[in-house]
């Protein structure tokens, strides 16, 4: 796909016919240096917007064509989201937050699925307690836990780490890896940090837009190597 802003002389391509395959039950990183369309990618591949060429297909269905209202509907029921300032409503309680995908879909919340989540992210017990009373590391993980209660396709992780200490945010990894052996969960992940590059499966380097290379296998100094050497390829 290629995603374009603007027009004529004030064009930016900000990416460049980029094409990725994501196999079901697999973990991928996109990295890339500032400016490379790693967001963009993002974006356009978990229907927040759409690309100016090229088609996006999420489990089968293709989104390109689709209403505005149509791709909502697509991205609630099959597209979860976990984002680095965690994106919680602190007004409403853990469960609540857990739950909200339901509820904006109009149908009934299932209370033993948002109890079982939480469990599943660490944090049983503490549906009745309020976002601003928990830390940085379980805020990220009633996150995870609402991005995976409706069943998704797919998870996208944006920097889900980038307000996490290290030790936290290894945790948050680890628990990404977890729930991808254990459950066959997708996730797909833009990040800068070579080490939470190296849980998942295989890395996708972008720069200047376009695809320049993959890494299956990473380690942290497999990363961060590629990484410096980018302008090669």
């Amino acid at each position: 796909m290629t995603k374009v802003y603007g027009s004529g002389r004030n064009a930016v391509t900000a990416l460049d016919d980029v094409s990725l395959g994501v196999e079901r039950g697999k973990f991928i990183a996109v990295m890339g240096p500032s400016g490379s369309g790693k967001s963009t990618f993002l974006h356009c591949s978990a229907g927040l917007d759409r690309p100016t060429k090229g088609r996006v297909v999420l489990g089968g269905t293709p989104l390109t064509g689709l209403t505005e209202e149509q791709v909502t509907e697509i991205r609630r029921a099959r597209v979860g989201f976990v984002f680095q300032a965690y994106n919680l409503l602190d007004s409403l309680t853990v469960a609540d937050n857990v739950g909200l995908p339901f509820r904006l879909a109009g149908v009934p919340v299932p209370a033993e699925r948002v109890r079982a989540e939480l469990a599943g992210v660490g944090l049983e017990g503490v549906g009745d307690r309020y976002p601003g009373q928990l830390s940085g590391g379980q805020r990220q993980r009633v996150a995870i836990a609402r991005a995976l209660t409706g069943g998704p396709d797919v998870v996208f992780a944006d920097e889900p780490t980038g307000a996490l200490d290290t030790r936290t945010g290894r945790q948050i990894l680890r628990l990404l890896r977890d729930v991808v052996d254990r459950t066959g969960q997708t996730v797909v992940m833009v990040t800068h940090d070579p080490v939470a590059a190296s849980h998942a499966d295989t890395v996708t380097f972008l720069a200047d837009g376009r695809p320049v290379g993959e890494l299956d296998e990473p380690t942290p100094e497999r990363v961060a190597d590629r990484m410096t050497r980018l302008g090669e390829w």
